[in-house]
């Protein structure tokens, strides 16, 4: 290991924590929850363009090709946005002869409208908590006011 200033260390196998023969691993529990369809889910939508693909096709269905005109893209960069909307469930599809229409998936957003509303309920209790802290000093300060004059 380099310090900047000259000053090289080496740490042996002795002084880790982990005996040599033994595989160490340090577990992150906030890395280690997984929730896989809200990551695929929240990944497709994290993104403008796949979310003005939504809006597009929530209007009517499009083919593959009517897309990136629309949005100013190339085909292979419509395609891989689509295999990752399509990866999530919130886009289908199908081809017939030559062209491939594209139209918004079966799997509605339960799941990750469910996980927003219990953040939202969340944060909704804080702030009401908060707004009462507030009501309370106001009053506390008013109070303070009177007995001065």
């Amino acid at each position: 290991m380099s310090f900047g200033n000259g000053e090289t260390t080496q740490r042996s196998v002795r002084s880790s924590p982990c005996i040599s023969a033994v595989r160490c691993y340090i577990v992150n529990q906030m890395v280690q929850y997984r929730e896989p369809v809200l990551d695929v889910s929240f990944a497709a939508i994290s993104d403008a363009t796949r979310r003005g693909v939504l809006e597009q096709l929530g209007r009517a269905d499009a083919s593959l090709t009517d897309l990136p005109e629309k949005i100013q893209m190339t085909l292979t960069g419509m395609k891989k946005h689509v295999g990752v909307m399509a990866q999530a469930g919130s886009v289908t599809t199908e081809k017939v002869g030559r062209v491939r229409t594209c139209r918004l998936g079966l799997r509605a957003l339960e799941k990750e409208a469910a996980w927003i509303e219990r953040y939202r309920q969340l944060w909704a209790a804080r702030f009401d908590e908060l707004d009462k802290l507030v009501e309370e000093l106001k009053q506390k300060e008013n109070a303070l006011g009177r007995k001065k004059r």
